[in-house]
């Protein structure tokens, strides 16, 4: 009976046991190149043990299973215990997920942990693994800046070297790439790997370069370039010989680091800087060449907006011409053709605009300005175009603005004229003002004009706020100019061409919400396709498009350009219905 009262007790003591499963880490804070043990604890043998997927670690060792088990005094424990030793993938802060078991049909989860992952830490080897030798063993990762100090847009370079000297490298991974916050940046191209003879803190040594970068810099101030991190495999030879007597050769992975970098950029100076200054940086060339000054009635005109030279290319604007009233002009058409190097970028941008005259006479186009930031000698200098002439042959003639007012002459006669015999008297008695119909009227009428007013007001802010809207009126307004100009030309081919396809041009604009730029006929044919117009008539509308270019060289009847009259309006007319 006694022994099975005390079996009865340890079987309601286990019943009363609490499970306990938890996950406990060596460190919570480690370095880049550092590893991490973790264990995952039971107290109870559990079923099914499901790890978490260590995102951001690699696992190096385990699982590794331990299990214990003791009486003392009476009472039993039991312990259970899965090990890992774990990698960090990078730096940051990682979130190591919950494990889980099954017991008696309950699941047990562990708590999530989190790990933060810093740059890499010195570490101390055990004594028997260091290298033996002179001690000119290295492996150093170096970011070697061209300049601390540049101004605002100044080109500056960043190349990054691994130095070593008697060890072999077997391979290598980034931990963490480098972080460029408020640079212009871009990775210059290395086609192969090669290894060089150097000199590093005046030892002798090899050195790969691994990365090279330029750099602009948008903000002026201290700026900081977050560190390049790589895990490298490496051989190391070892204080221990083989049974032979020959050294051991151990292969590991190391974590090396290029360390921060500070860059304090100077702002450009304020004294003397152009008003028209547009954050171009370096040395350049500017020119404004149109590609005809004499024009007929009906041609257009490109005017090419152009600077060349070496400098932040990409990271400012070209100014734009002003033109008279009579030249209409176009948005431009943007073009780069730059290259970038170590030495910074360099080459040419260019904006191309299309002028088309509306009335015979000749314009100028004033001269342009352009300035910039000269390095070399730490100034600003401005180049100014010439002004160019236009001269439109034929076509209408501008209205005068200022027309001669019409004078009224007296005649000698009409200076005496015949006394009336009969006079019409007017009372000069007059109704008092204060309490009359006007006096009232002009009481409230402010009354009545304000809130017209302010509702005027918000209905032309919306209107004039919206861009797209506007560009949409705008265009569809020159769509039906265009049309309704090529219709007065059928007698005179060129001119008709250009009208209609200017009108197909600004009826795509107003429909499909895009630029000349991007009136590719695959882009166009699939915006179409997109917004539910008949394939056929998108096929004969990109036909037609493609036809007007060819026609206007090409001999051709009268009758035939009616039928591409006709035909234009006709598909205008569909895809107006069709699109949605």
């Amino acid at each position: 009976m006694k022994r099975y009262l005390i079996l009865l007790l340890f079987t309601f003591q286990g019943l009363m046991a609490q499970v306990q499963f938890e996950a406990r880490v060596s460190k919570n804070t480690l370095g880049v190149n550092e590893r991490l043990r973790i264990d995952f604890i039971m107290n109870v043998d559990g079923d099914n043990f499901d790890q978490p997927a260590f995102e951001g670690f690699k696992i190096v060792a385990g699982p590794s299973q331990q299990i214990s088990q003791s009486w003392v005094n009476g009472r039993s424990s039991f312990q259970k215990i899965y090990s890992y030793i774990l990698q960090p993938d990078k730096k940051g802060t990682v979130t190591i997920k919950q494990a889980a078991i099954e017991y008696n049909g309950q699941v047990y989860k562990t708590a999530p942990i989190k790990i933060v992952v810093t740059n890499a830490v010195a570490q101390e080897r055990d004594p028997n693994d260091r290298p033996q030798g002179s001690g000119n063993e290295m492996l150093n990762l170096v970011a070697e800046i061209s300049k601390t100090s540049p101004y605002l847009n100044e080109p500056i370079t960043v190349v990054y070297k691994l130095y070593f000297n008697n060890i072999n490298v077997t391979g290598f991974k980034e931990l963490a790439k480098p972080k460029y916050n408020d640079f212009w940046n871009q990775n210059i191209d290395i086609k192969q790997l090669s290894v060089e003879e150097g000199n590093y803190q005046g030892q002798r040594c090899y050195f790969v370069i691994l990365k090279k970068t330029i750099l602009y810099p948008q903000k002026a101030g201290r700026l900081t370039i977050e560190p390049l991190s790589l895990d490298i495999g490496v051989q190391l030879p070892t204080n221990r010989r083989d049974m032979f007597g020959q050294m051991i050769i151990t292969d590991d992975n190391k974590v090396v680091s290029a360390g921060a970098k500070t860059i304090n950029v100077r702002p450009l100076p304020e004294s003397n800087k152009p008003v028209d200054f547009s954050g171009a940086v370096g040395k350049f060339d500017f020119t404004v060449t149109p590609s005809k000054t004499t024009l007929k009635n009906g041609e257009s005109l490109e005017l090419i907006v152009s600077a060349s030279g070496t400098g932040n290319m990409k990271l400012f604007t070209l100014p734009k011409p002003v033109v008279p009233n009579a030249l209409e002009m176009y948005d431009p058409v943007h073009d780069e053709n730059v290259t970038t190097s170590l030495a910074g970028m360099s080459g040419k941008i260019t904006d191309k605009y299309t002028i088309i005259p509306q009335y015979k006479g000749k314009y100028a186009i004033k001269p342009m300005q352009f300035s910039y930031f000269d390095l070399n000698s730490g100034s600003y200098k401005t180049i100014t175009s010439k002004e160019i002439m236009i001269d439109v042959l034929d076509g209408p003639v501008q209205a005068e603005t200022n027309a001669t007012a019409s004078k009224n002459v007296i005649s000698k006669t009409e200076q005496f004229k015949y006394i009336k015999p009969k006079t019409t008297l007017v009372s000069i008695a007059k109704n008092d003002f204060y309490g009359s119909n006007l006096y009232y009227t002009l009481l409230f009428l402010p009354f009545v004009i304000l809130p017209i007013i302010i509702l005027a007001k918000k209905k032309k802010e919306a209107i004039d706020g919206d861009v797209t809207g506007n560009r949409i009126r705008m265009n569809n307004k020159l769509a039906k100019k265009y049309l309704s100009q090529a219709k007065k030309q059928i007698n005179n081919k060129e001119a008709f061409y250009i009208a209609l396809e200017k009108a197909m041009h600004n009826f795509l604009k107003a429909k499909l919400h895009i630029e000349t730029s991007e009136m590719s006929k695959d882009n166009i044919q699939e915006l179409l396709l997109s917004r539910n117009a008949n394939p056929e008539q998108v096929l004969s509308f990109i036909n037609l498009t493609e036809n007007c270019e060819f026609a206007r060289y090409a001999p051709a009847s009268s009758a035939s350009i009616q039928q591409d009259y006709d035909k234009a309006v006709l598909i205008i007319s569909a895809l107006e219905k069709q699109i949605v």
